[in-house]
């Protein structure tokens, strides 16, 4: 599996496929790369960029947890550009990923050719929060990923529609099952950090970090029932940014799929611009 090594020391884990437009995927704050596998195969003609985030998935887990931090991780998405000798990518940023990418924006805007955001904006919803709050850091009470698949079925409050057979796929992503039942494919002590970053998250304006944004071909796609992005906030994101691409997916709360057939309309009016722009 290729890996690269960070400037303070750390091999993350990469995947580099197709050939054309770069595409740089971010995931969501527990997640690896694989949070891409749904939507990829319906990505045409794109360089298709997936990375797990230190202590994520095939990474290594960093002594000092305060590194899982949103300037860190955008440190790292910037020093994989330079590893792969990319000048510019799109980013496609699920939840921790979107946020990653407006603060890629804020701080490194020339690196970029568009921002896709899937489920995340300048203003969390508290009740959203405190689900993350709740889960975080902790190991599932189901031993079998077949056991973790109903659960996921039965208590995904805001999605419908959902095939048994995907909930057994999100499963298999989300946790490794070993004898002694299933385990988390992340860094507990990830749970410290984003509790210590909690804390000052009531002090922070990030519209400044969205509005960094202007300039650049940008897509937003909302959970319709999304607990952790509200529709309001999805509406003044469009009001402030007339020319985004936004959808909101029926059936979907936190976090959409991205197979989802109005998210691949918007992803691919997103993506059009972008190469309409080169």
């Amino acid at each position: 599996m290729p890996h690269f090594k960070t400037s303070d020391g750390l091999n993350l884990h990469y995947t580099d496929q197709g050939a054309g437009l770069p595409i740089l995927c971010l995931a969501g704050l527990t997640r690896s790369g694989r949070d891409f596998d749904f939507v990829a195969p319906h990505l045409h003609e794109v360089q298709l960029i997936t990375l797990d985030y230190r202590g994520r998935g095939a990474s290594d887990w960093a002594n000092d947890f305060t590194t899982y931090a949103v300037p860190r991780e955008t440190q790292d998405a910037i020093e994989l550009l330079n590893h792969l000798g990319l000048e510019k990518v799109a980013i496609l940023g699920t939840s921790r990923g979107g946020l990653n990418a407006m603060y890629m924006a804020a701080t490194a805007k020339t690196r970029l050719l568009g921002v896709a955001l899937n489920d995340v904006g300048p203003k969390l919803e508290q009740a959203g929060l405190d689900i993350i709050s709740d889960y975080l850091g902790r190991r599932p009470a189901a031993k079998t990923h077949a056991e973790a698949a109903e659960v996921l079925a039965r208590t995904a409050v805001g999605f419908a529609n959902v095939h048994p057979s995907r909930w057994l796929e999100q499963a298999r992503i989300l946790y490794q099952e070993h004898p002694d039942g299933l385990h988390l494919t992340y860094d507990p002590k990830l749970r410290d950090a984003v509790i210590e970053g909690f804390k000052n998250a009531g002090d922070v304006d990030a519209w400044p970090l969205f509005d960094a944004l202007h300039g650049l071909p940008t897509a937003l796609i909302h959970g319709a029932n999304s607990d952790l992005l509200s529709r309001e906030t999805a509406l003044e994101m469009k009001r402030r940014m007339p020319n985004l691409h936004l959808t909101h997916v029926p059936d979907r709360a936190h976090i959409p799929f991205l197979d989802e057939p109005e998210s691949l309309v918007t992803l691919s009016a997103w993506i059009r611009e972008m190469k309409d722009g080169l």
